[in-house]
């Protein structure tokens, strides 16, 4: 059974709350999980912090066993440093104007 680690979108329409969890990659999105590991509010509270909540512990154990993480659980993992940071996907040499580059 492929193990994922994603978010479960929670609240109401336009006030997202999400929880990480480790699921069945055939499960829909907000479908059955395996277990809850973490939760994630995108929300700035009135003093502009953005919560999240993780189970360090069973982030590891589930990503030792083989989980592979999605692209954002993946960000938001190498942010805190439970994981390392995944490789950026945009190139930085592709940013500048052709005429600029020094290579070509």
């Amino acid at each position: 059974m492929p193990v994922r680690l994603r978010l479960q979108r929670f609240g109401r329409k336009h006030r997202p709350f999400y929880r990480m969890v480790a699921a069945d990659s055939r499960s829909p999105r907000d479908g059955k999980f395996l277990e809850i590991v973490g939760t994630y509010n995108p929300i700035a509270n009135r003093e502009g912090i953005k919560e999240i909540r993780l189970k360090t512990d069973r982030l590891k154990y589930w990503v030792s066993v083989g989980a592979q993480p999605s692209d954002r659980v993946a960000w938001i993992l190498g942010k805190f440093g439970v994981l390392p940071p995944p490789p950026p996907r945009v190139s930085l040499e592709k940013m500048v104007p052709r005429k600029d580059r020094g290579d070509e």
